[in-house]
């Protein structure tokens, strides 16, 4: 079964494991060893956009992309492209949601029927989103 990843869980898990709940690492630790962890797309432009906003620093040596592909090499991430059953389902009443990029991720992981690992107490409480932390 795949387990989706929000983008935090995915920068917690680089920069500073600490920060991930045992059940979460043991989540992302059974998914690697399975080959199932993946993401949604819009992951890769939320840390570019935290990354333009002096949210995630690197060392002059590593480009966002090389540091982006490090994540889906190291944790073996399948990325999950948005489709319009995504699409539609991130716009609908299952949300009490601000945050766009949020819905889409988690509409990625009810349309692939996925828990997803996330800290985000908004997502957590949808009654329809099977979730770890």
């Amino acid at each position: 079964m795949k387990i989706i990843c929000d983008t935090h869980v995915l920068l917690f898990w680089a920069s500073d494991p600490a920060r991930l709940t045992a059940r979460a690492r043991r989540a992302l630790e059974n998914g690697m060893e399975k080959n199932d962890l993946a993401c949604a797309d819009i992951t890769w432009w939320e840390i570019a956009l935290l990354h333009e906003r002096g949210r995630i620093v690197l060392p002059p040596e590593v480009t966002l992309q090389r540091y982006m592909q490090g994540l889906i090499t190291a944790l073996r991430l399948e990325i999950l492209p948005i489709t319009p059953v995504i699409a539609t389902l991130s716009r609908s009443d299952s949300f009490d949601h601000k945050d766009s990029a949020d819905r889409l991720i988690a509409a990625t992981a009810m349309a692939h029927r996925a828990p997803l690992v996330t800290a985000d107490e908004k997502l957590r409480a949808i009654p329809r989103l099977k979730t770890i932390w």
